[in-house]
């Protein structure tokens, strides 16, 4: 058992094929396919917590219940994504105790850190 919830076998052989290119590896990709030109692209990115800005947070003990909000919400993004993959693997037992165990890490990265979501914006027109 791995830490005491899930077999680690399952764990092994569990795997969403996740990949977050560069924006150099996206231009890339496209004009090596030679179907497209790239008009735009474009990269934004995205705080974890919601505000515009590290600085919006609350000082103090608001603080901390900011960021365990901030944590249940990101979890809660990930869980609607994810659970029917994860149901699916390990069994519909384990989950609430998963989900909990993650709030539990963002809540911990999202007060040590910015956390952000970069997005890749394309605009791409076909080649005649």
């Amino acid at each position: 058992m791995l830490q005491g919830i899930i077999d680690e076998e399952k764990l092994d052989t569990f795997n969403i094929p996740n990949y977050f290119p560069s924006p150099s590896e996206v231009n890339f990709e496209v004009l090596e396919e030679g179907s497209f030109a790239i008009d735009k692209l474009e990269i934004s990115e995205v705080n974890w917590n919601g505000r515009d800005s590290w600085e919006a947070l609350d000082i103090g003990s608001e603080m901390s219940k900011s960021f365990k909000d901030e944590g249940y919400n990101m979890a809660q993004c990930i869980r609607a994504g994810t659970e029917p993959l994860l149901v699916c693997h390990f069994g519909d037992s384990v989950i609430e105790e998963i989900f909990e165990r993650y709030k539990n890490i963002l809540t911990d990265r999202m007060s040590k850190e910015r956390t952000k979501f970069i997005n890749h914006t394309l605009s791409l027109t076909r080649k005649p």
